[in-house]
């Protein structure tokens, strides 16, 4: 048989064919390596940092806790109906220890406790925080100028709540005042025999006025009460407040309590930061007021003689001008309104932090 041998259009055909697609490899091969690879997805931005958490130094619990507890001691004091001179001067002498500057300073750190309590004030400050260099910015505003705390969110509810609830204390005392005043004028206007005593000229009159300014100096703060302060300070509750609001314009001693409270909402008020609570919490007018009821006391004793009169100075110089100081603090009183649920961001409520 004849040997049969290959074709040469089938030779060709099976050459080209190779040919054709060693070429296609090379090209793609060559449009591989000119194609731009696809990007790796950015890896997830981390969420931006918590805001600090609320910070009130020790110093203005402790500051606060002075003008409580003295205000709780006056709220002792008998509405009248003394029984004994020693009965009158054992509350001359108790309502006469305290320190004028020290009770202002208290007075204004109680102030920026009670703001602390509201909780629209607090969210409305703590928006702020969430951003390092915004809570930065606002607190250097605050600090050059108190009365911006008092334009913050919330500023009209913290009043409120603060003036209401010094309010309960003023009025308390007030009442008080009326009652003791009102014995002296009784034990003057007649002749009791069962009070024959108040009538009677105050043994050493020198000494129990010198007595009176010896214990005017300042007064050791209760741990207790620093406490309880503290911590409501920085859960925003644990005090009897009353919700209302108030307006501006406020006293330069409620500006610097909200300038207090304002600082610890964005975590600035820790104990390295008590520099600046120490000056917010001193204010001259409030100061100024209880240093003329300090006065008027000396000179309230130094002309009494009879003991019914020294149970008026107590009622008026003491009593009666802690409550006119405070209100004089507070300003006009607030509107009450229903309350009212705020959420607070959940790293609001904080624990006690220095």
């Amino acid at each position: 048989m004849p040997e049969k041998t290959p074709r040469p259009a089938l030779l060709r055909q099976w050459n080209t064919g190779r040919t054709l697609t060693a070429a296609a490899m090379a090209a793609a091969t060559v449009l591989a390596s000119c194609s731009t690879p696809t990007p790796e997805a950015p890896p997830p931005e981390a969420p931006p940092p918590p805001p600090p958490p609320i910070a009130l130094n020790q110093s203005v619990a402790e500051a606060a806790s002075v003008y409580v507890a003295f205000v709780r001691d006056l709220n002792t004091v008998k509405a009248g109906g003394f029984q004994s001179a020693e009965e009158i001067q054992a509350e001359l002498r108790k309502g006469a220890a305290y320190d004028a500057a020290q009770m202002s300073r208290g007075m204004i750190a109680y102030g920026s406790i009670l703001a602390l309590q509201s909780p629209e004030f607090v969210a409305g400050v703590r928006q702020f925080a969430a951003d390092p260099t915004q809570r930065q910015q606002m607190i250097g505003r605050i600090v050059a100028d108190p009365a911006y705390a008092a334009t913050l969110p919330g500023a009209d509810a913290a009043v409120g709540l603060m003036v209401s609830t010094l309010i309960r204390d003023i009025d308390a005392l007030t009442m008080i005042a009326d009652g003791v005043e009102a014995d002296a004028y009784t034990i003057q206007g007649r002749n009791d025999p069962r009070r024959r005593w108040a009538t009677q000229t105050v043994p050493d009159r020198e000494g129990r006025l010198q007595s009176a300014k010896t214990l005017s100096v300042p007064r050791l703060p209760s741990a207790e009460e620093s406490a309880r302060l503290f911590a409501a300070a920085h859960s925003g509750n644990g005090l009897t407040t009353e919700r209302a609001v108030r307006g501006a314009p406020y006293t330069p001693a409620v500006v610097n309590a909200l300038a207090i409270a304002a600082l610890a909402a964005l975590g600035a008020a820790g104990e390295d930061a008590k520099a600046n609570t120490d000056a917010l919490t001193t204010e001259s007018n409030n100061e100024f007021c209880l240093n003329m009821s300090k006065l008027m006391l000396y000179q309230c004793l130094a002309a009494a003689k009879p003991n019914y009169e020294d149970i008026f100075c107590t009622g008026r110089h003491i009593v009666r001008d802690l409550a006119q100081c405070t209100a004089q603090f507070a300003g006009p009183r607030p509107t009450s309104v229903p309350p009212v649920t705020v959420v607070l961001p959940a790293d609001s409520q904080s624990q006690p932090t220095g």
